[in-house]
């Protein structure tokens, strides 16, 4: 797809992989809504680079661990600046405790923000693009999802069902030439994983990772760019992880 003139949204995208992601469509000519829990310095600062690119932007305050929140930002982005072409769901966080010790609160807020948002968002952007026969939705999972990693059940519980759920809307919308795909990131250089120790990090590099090096937001975005663009992939989960998930020794 060609996403000159089109109206991402991309959840998450103050920070990290969303904003990487968000700015790198919006210099492709995207107009761009993005999307956070809170509205800071963070936030601003990205709409004024997107705008910078000389195309839209709108940012919106909201949680997408609730329903409503979901289907009130992509009613404001479609007012404001048209329907949703592209949705890029990067929105999340990570819950580590060991399974006995997590709190049903944390479990079902951990199946809000990565999977219900997804049903929620999904359900509502899905009229357009059925509307206009095109699309793009774009998930985040995770190596997590892929591969057990200790005390994370929660998180890798999430993560784990993205793909399928990716597989599920790549099949039934592909008569309306809609595609779906997901991105399972690694070691990538956020503040989701900046609190790793040194040591745990040398290990990482020096043991896990067979490039021995983290991936950076830039990178993943560039995947998620090119899984918008190509529009003959559909329904696919692209590991982007230095190589780590397929190593065994």
């Amino acid at each position: 797809m060609d996403v000159r003139g089109k109206v991402c949204l991309v959840t998450g995208g103050t920070r990290g992989i969303g904003a990487a992601t968000a700015w790198q469509l919006a210099q492709q000519g995207a107009d761009i809504a993005i999307v956070a829990r809170r509205m800071g310095e963070e936030a601003a600062a990205v709409k004024q680079q997107i705008e910078a690119a000389g195309v839209r932007a709108l940012a919106i305050a909201a949680d997408m661990g609730r329903e409503n929140d979901c289907a009130a930002c992509v009613a404001e982005v479609t007012e404001k600046l048209g329907g949703v072409d592209v949705l890029v769901h990067s929105a999340g966080g990570g819950y580590s405790a060991k399974f006995m010790e997590v709190s049903r609160e944390d479990w079902y807020r951990a199946f809000d923000i990565h999977v219900h948002a997804v049903f929620h968002l999904a359900r509502a952007v899905l009229p357009h693009m059925r509307e206009q026969k095109r699309g793009a939705i774009v998930l985040i999972s995770s190596t997590a999802g892929i591969r057990g990693v200790p005390f994370s059940a929660a998180y890798q519980v999430v993560k784990g069902a993205l793909p399928q759920f990716t597989r599920a809307l790549a099949r039934e919308f592909a008569d309306d030439n809609i595609r779906v795909n997901c991105v399972a990131p690694g070691i990538i250089r956020t503040a989701f994983h900046a609190n790793m120790t040194p040591e745990q990090k040398r290990y990482n590099l020096d043991n896990r990772i067979p490039l021995h090096r983290e991936g950076t937001p830039e990178q993943v975005a560039h995947l998620i760019c090119e899984l918008v663009a190509n529009d003959y992939i559909t329904g696919e989960t692209v590991t982007i992880d230095g190589g780590l998930t397929m190593r065994i020794a």
